[in-house]
């Protein structure tokens, strides 16, 4: 079986309150790309205040559509979800 490259879903707090949703194969790099202004649009007028929490995902289309799914929760329910991601971002903050 080929060796497949595992993919992330994650969350961040932005300086606002909203709440980014994205899918990655490294958060770490990630996250610092949001921080220095390169990341995602969004985040470049929504500062990352801190990392919530991350999920791994088999393959980028499972990533995907964990991605989809949450998008369409309100931001109290991304929260809760956030809470019970496998990942925990401890002392990832803006």
């Amino acid at each position: 079986m080929p060796n497949r490259k595992v993919w992330f879903l994650y969350l961040i707090e932005c300086a606002d309150g909203s709440i980014y949703t994205g899918i990655t194969v490294d958060v770490a790099a990630r996250y610092a790309a949001h921080r220095d202004g390169s990341g995602a649009r969004y985040m470049r007028s929504h500062a990352p205040a801190r990392l919530l929490g991350f999920e791994e995902h088999r393959d980028r289309s499972a990533a995907s559509q964990a991605e989809y799914r949450v998008k369409q929760m309100t931001a109290g329910e991304k929260r809760e979800f956030a809470t019970r991601m496998s990942g925990k971002a401890t002392g990832a903050t803006g």
